[in-house]
């Protein structure tokens, strides 16, 4: 709960990849702030917590949630995906913050993927300048634009390594190479994040997807993958690696 315990998919990655992150600098009066909140909430506002919604402003896949007010204001909510009017926006936090029992905001999430307002080229289009300066500038750009609305929480870098042109997703990544995907990883993260997750213009970033995604055999979305611990660790892991070590989430 001390790291937006609602990021279920981010805080998954870490021991699929066996790798620790970093430590982070303590600070004692938000954990015993923190520490307070938890022994307060019930099981069903923990669970709440964990409970991310999609508004359906944006069309993924996911269809719309339905009863949303009445499950914030009974503080059955974590988050809402996709909601991008600034209005309805501060509406919902509103409602997290003066109508619950515990008063505990929100976190907004979308997938901002290459620019909000401003578009930048695909992912792989980006990766084939090799500019990681520039790179992370883009995400820094769309860190600024998308918390102007409210939102403060990317699906984003998507760092899979893949090397099969017929999976429909590979646009989205930085391609086959993990010294250049871990290098566009760590840059990203950096972008979206800055150096100061408090700062209003700034957002989290959430690593995706699962660490051999990518690798799906014939290119077939959500299909097996069927590979040796070496170059699993060598060629695929190393992306994920970066974006942890770079803070994300």
């Amino acid at each position: 709960m001390k790291q937006w315990t609602c990021l279920l998919v981010a805080v998954a990655l870490v021991p699929t990849l066996a790798f620790t992150q970093p430590a982070k600098k303590q600070d004692p009066k938000m954990d015993k702030f923190i520490s307070e909140l938890m022994k307060k909430m019930t099981v069903d506002e923990k669970i709440g917590q964990l409970n991310l919604v999609t508004a359906g402003e944006v069309t993924t896949g996911t269809t719309a949630s339905t009863g949303v007010e009445a499950k914030i204001a009974a503080g059955q909510i974590g988050g809402i995906f996709s909601m991008t009017t600034p209005k309805k926006i501060r509406a919902a936090q509103e409602l997290a913050v003066n109508k619950t029992r515990l008063k505990i905001p929100m976190i907004f999430g979308l997938d901002v993927i290459h620019g909000y307002k401003t578009t930048f080229p695909i992912p792989l289009g980006l990766s084939a300048t090799w500019d990681i300066p520039l790179i992370e500038e883009t995400a820094r750009i769309a860190a600024q634009e998308a918390t102007a609305d409210g939102i403060n929480w990317t699906f984003s870098p998507m760092v899979d390594i893949s090397r099969d042109a017929r999976w429909g997703r590979i646009s989205e990544g930085s391609g086959e190479d993990p010294y250049l995907g871990s290098q566009i990883a760590r840059a990203m993260v950096k972008g979206y994040q800055g150096d100061d997750l408090t700062a209003v213009n700034t957002m989290m970033a959430c690593v995706k997807h699962w660490a051999l995604y990518g690798a799906a055999e014939s290119g077939k979305d959500y299909n097996t993958t069927d590979m040796s611990l070496h170059r699993m660790y060598n060629e695929y892991f190393p992306p994920y690696k970066a974006a942890v070590e770079a803070g994300a989430g």
